[in-house]
């Protein structure tokens, strides 16, 4: 019997060896095909100027929509965009898109911000072959990227806490769902959330919980947080997949009269606010980040020079607002 437990353990390893070696190796041979298609391309036509853009995650809407709006600037300003990322949330394979990126010489450089030196190590080594790097999304506010373009994550986590204090009379005691604890972006929404509720009497932030920007990661936490701690009223979601992970844990835990706040407008997140699951959304604008970026690139190509960070504005999304097909400033 021992034997057969032995021997059944370790079958179980090689699979999970087996499985991790082909994910590596089909990994590597996708990175390689698109920066094969960045080195054809500008073979193909060397006065178009190539930028690529590396996403957090492929398919995710918010970088889809990110990657549209760089599309319709670059058609009008005569320039490519070569979009990648990792087919799901992987900060090593973000870095080593943009390392293989940097060895293939596109004229500019997208990137999300992961806080990590290694990637301000890569940054540098693209400004010193003169590729201009900027940050979208999350920025690396410590390497030498020419430039910031994206939310005020701090003012829109004050703008959140301010939209939490407004709609609840008196008091509110809440659970907070951040996407991830290594994120610049959503350490800094805590920051300006928790800077209002602490100012504001009766209001009390009780946990706070990582979703690692997933859906089901929000709503598993989210009906742990609400068994572990029944005075929770308020739920705040700080990724755009949290409020609608976090709906499905109200469900879950039996709770009802749970406030839920989110972030972005995915359609999931439309439809909870549609059904009343979600009160509001404060809604980023990835289409302008896009845009913007890449018209300060062409202001950068025509000797012009960028500097600090290139705020988007935010709004918020509610029902009365999708009722009258917008949202409020």
């Amino acid at each position: 019997m021992p034997n057969r437990k032995w021997l059944l353990g370790l079958i179980v390893l090689v699979l999970i060896f087996g499985y991790v070696l082909i994910r590596f190796f089909s990994s590597t041979m996708k990175v390689d095909e698109l920066v094969h298609q960045i080195e054809q391309s500008k073979t193909e036509d060397s006065s178009v100027k190539h930028v690529v853009l590396i996403a957090q995650e492929l398919d995710n809407p918010f970088w889809r929509e990110m990657e549209q709006g760089a599309n319709q600037a670059a058609d009008k300003l005569g320039m490519k965009i070569d979009y990648m990322g990792p087919i799901r949330i992987n900060p090593a394979e973000q870095m080593e898109l943009l390392e293989k990126s940097i060895a293939a010489k596109p004229d500019a450089i997208l990137i999300q911000g992961i806080n990590n030196p290694d990637y301000d190590l890569l940054i540098s080594h693209a400004i010193d072959q003169g590729i201009p790097v900027l940050t979208v999304d999350a920025d690396e506010p410590g390497s030498r990227r020419l430039a910031y373009v994206g939310t005020d994550n701090l003012e829109a986590g004050k703008q959140m806490g301010q939209l939490v204090v407004k709609n609840t009379e008196g008091n509110g005691r809440i659970g907070v769902m951040i996407g991830s604890e290594l994120a610049d972006n959503q350490r800094l929404r805590l920051e300006g959330f928790r800077s209002v509720i602490a100012a504001a009497p009766g209001f009390e932030i009780i946990d706070i919980r990582s979703s690692n920007i997933s859906r089901i990661g929000a709503a598993k936490q989210a009906e742990s947080m609400l068994n572990q701690h029944g005075d929770i009223d308020t739920m705040v979601g700080f990724s755009a997949l949290d409020a609608a992970g976090i709906s499905e844990g109200v469900k879950a835990s039996d709770k009802e009269g749970v406030r839920v706040y989110g972030f972005d407008d995915l359609e999931v997140t439309r439809k909870g606010i549609s059904a009343g699951e979600i009160l509001a959304s404060v809604v980023q604008q990835p289409g302008e980040i896009g845009a913007k970026s890449v018209n300060l690139l062409d202001h950068w190509f025509k000797g012009e020079k960028l500097s600090g960070q290139y705020f988007i504005q935010t709004n918020i999304l509610a029902r009365e607002r999708m009722k009258n097909g917008g949202s409020s400033q």
